[in-house]
C-alpha cells in the first residue's frame, strides 16, 4: 500500500472512531437530557395528584383536576396510585403495581425514586398530610422521548455515514496535499545522475518541511558533485604522477637493452631507474596512507597517547633523516597538568600527520629554524609550527589541501602535494583543525588544535583507571 492511500485509510479511520465516539457521547446526553425532563414531568403529575388526593374541599378538588387535564401535557398510558405509610417498612400495597421491592425500600428511604421497565417510567415520592405520610406514584410511557431518540439516531446514522464518504475524499484530498511536494522530490531527484549532478532542486520558499527537504537534497548534491571532482582530479593527478617514473623507467630499460654497453653506461642507467623506481614507492605509500586515512577523514581511534611524548618521537625521526636539523619543541604546561596532554588517537597515523608538517616546514625553509610550541587546558590541546621559510602565496592558502597541489614557488623543492592533504585528513579524523597564517617570503605558522569533549575525557580516565 503507496502512502496516499495510507494517508487516506488513517485519515477515515480516525474520523469515523472520532465521529462513533461523538455520536455515542450525544445519543448518551440527549437521553438522559430526555429521562430528566420527562421524570420533571412525573414529579408535577404527583404533587397534583397529592394535592387532589388532600383536598375536602369539592371546589379544589375540580380546579386540581382540570389543572391536570387541561393545563398539564396528556402523558400516554398514565397511572396514579396512592398508598398509605403505615410504619417505616410498610405501607397500603396495591396489587396492580408490579414494582420491584428495591423500589419501594428506597422510596421509603429517601423520600422519592423512579424505575424504568419497558420504557415506561414510575416515580414515587412520599407527601405528608396532617401527620400521615403517603407514596404517591405515577406512572407513564415516554413515547415522545423514544420518537425522539429514534430521530436523533437517525440522523447519527445517516450523517455518520455521509461523512465517511467525505472524509474518504478528504483524506485524498489531504494526502495529496501532503505527497504531491514529496513526489515532485522524488521525480527531480530521479532526473539528477553521475552525468548532471549540477542540477538542483527547485527551492521552496516556505518555511516547513518541505523546504528542509529540499535544502538537505540540494546540499547532498553539493557535497556529492564536490566529491565527484575531487575523484575526478585525483585520479586524474595520480595517474599522472605515476605514469611518469614508469615511463621513465621503462625507456631507461629499452635503451640500454638495444645494444651491449660499457659498465659505467649501465650504472648510470640503473642509478636513474633506482631514482625513478624510488619515487615511484614513495608516491604510492603516501597514497596507500592517504586512502587508509578514508576519504571523509574519518577512522576509528584506538589509542591514549600522551601528545608530548608523540612530538618527541617525531623529533627522533626527524633527527634520523634530517641529522643537521633546526627543529626546537617548546611545552608551555606545568608538570602538574601533564593529564591535559592525553588524547584519544590513532598514534601511527597522528606521530605521521605531525610528522609531514613539521617536515614542510623544514624543507621548505632551507633547513632554517621550526619553532614547535605545545600548549593545552581543559578544552583543548594546541600544537603551533613556526618557521621562516619561503611561506605561501595568499592565492595558494585555498588549494593546500587538494591532493597534488603545488605552487609555484614550492616547484623547485621535490614533494609530490600529499603531505598536507594526508595531514589534514588526519587531524580532521582525531577531531582536530588545522589553521595556516602564511606571509610570502617570511614564513609560516601552522596551528593544530584538538577539541576535548566529555565523552573523551570519560574514555581518557577510564584508560588511565585500567591502565
Amino acid at each position: 500500500m503507496d502512502i496516499r492511500k495510507k494517508i487516506t485509510v488513517t485519515y477515515v479511520a480516525l474520523s469515523t472512531f472520532s465521529t462513533l465516539l461523538l455520536c455515542i457521547v450525544v445519543f448518551v446526553l440527549f437521553r438522559e437530557n430526555n429521562r430528566y425532563y420527562f421524570l420533571k414531568r412525573l414529579e408535577d403529575r404527583a404533587k397534583i395528584v397529592a394535592s387532589i388526593h388532600f383536598q375536602k374541599d369539592p371546589e379544589k378538588i375540580k380546579y386540581y383536576s382540570n389543572l391536570k387535564k387541561n393545563g398539564l401535557e396528556e402523558l400516554i398510558e398514565e397511572e396514579e396510585f396512592v398508598l398509605k405509610i403505615n410504619s417505616a417498612s410498610s405501607f397500603d400495597y396495591n396489587t396492580n403495581l408490579n414494582l420491584p421491592n428495591k423500589f419501594y425500600t428506597n422510596v421509603l428511604k429517601t423520600g422519592r425514586d423512579f424505575f424504568e421497565i419497558d420504557n415506561k417510567y414510575y416515580l414515587g415520592q412520599v407527601f405528608t398530610e396532617n401527620h400521615q405520610k403517603y407514596i404517591v406514584i405515577v406512572g407513564a410511557r415516554d413515547r415522545k422521548g423514544t420518537t425522539t431518540t429514534i430521530y436523533i439516531v437517525k440522523i447519527m446514522l445517516f450523517g455518520g455515514i455521509a461523512f465517511v464518504f467525505l472524509a474518504f475524499f478528504l483524506g485524498r484530498f489531504l494526502a495529496k496535499r501532503v505527497i504531491n511536494p514529496v513526489a515532485r522530490i522524488t521525480k527531480e531527484v530521479n532526473r539528477i545522475s553521475a552525468s548532471n549532478l549540477h542540477n538542483r532542486l527547485p527551492e521552496v520558499k516556505n518555511s516547513d518541511e518541505i523546504s528542509d527537504l529540499t535544502e538537505t537534497f540540494n546540499d547532498m548534491l553539493d557535497r556529492l558533485e564536490t566529491s565527484f571532482e575531487i575523484q575526478a582530479n585525483f585520479i586524474n593527478n595520480a595517474s599522472h604522477e605515476l605514469k611518469t617514473p614508469i615511463t621513465t623507467i621503462i625507456a631507461e630499460s629499452e635503451i640500454m637493452l638495444l645494444k651491449e654497453r660499457q659498465v659505467p653506461e649501465y650504472i648510470q642507467s640503473l642509478e636513474n631507474i633506482y631514482s625513478q623506481a624510488s619515487r615511484l614507492g614513495n608516491l604510492t605509500e603516501s597514497l596507500l596512507k592517504l586512502t587508509q586515512t578514508g576519504y571523509d577523514g574519518k577512522k576509528q581511534v584506538l589509542d591514549i597517547a600522551r601528545i608530548d611524548e608523540l612530538l618527541m618521537d617525531v623529533k627522533s625521526d626527524l633527527d634520523k633523516i634530517f641529522p643537521d636539523n633546526r627543529v626546537s619543541i617548546k611545552l608551555n604546561f606545568a608538570p602538574k597538568d601533564s593529564n591535559l596532554l592525553l588524547i584519544p588517537c590513532n598514534k601511527p597515523l597522528l606521530e605521521l600527520a605531525i610528522n609531514n608538517i613539521i617536515t614542510n616546514g623544514v624543507k621548505y625553509s632551507d633547513n632554517n629554524e621550526v619553532f614547535v610550541s605545545l600548549s593545552a587546558t581543559t578544552d583543548w590541546i594546541k600544537i603551533a609550527i613556526n618557521d621562516i621559510g619561503i611561506g605561501i602565496p595568499p592565492e595558494d592558502i585555498p588549494h593546500l589541501y587538494e591532493p597534488f597541489f603545488r605552487g609555484k614557488i614550492a616547484a623547485k623543492y621535490i614533494g609530490y602535494g600529499l603531505g598536507l592533504p594526508l595531514a589534514s585528513k588526519i587531524i580532521r579524523m582525531h577531531d582536530g583543525e588545522i589553521q595556516v597564517q602564511s606571509e610570502q617570503n617570511k614564513g609560516t605558522i601552522v596551528t593544530i588544535i584538538f577539541k576535548k569533549d566529555k565523552t573523551g575525557k570519560t574514555n581518557i580516565k577510564k584508560s588511565n583507571v585500567e591502565s
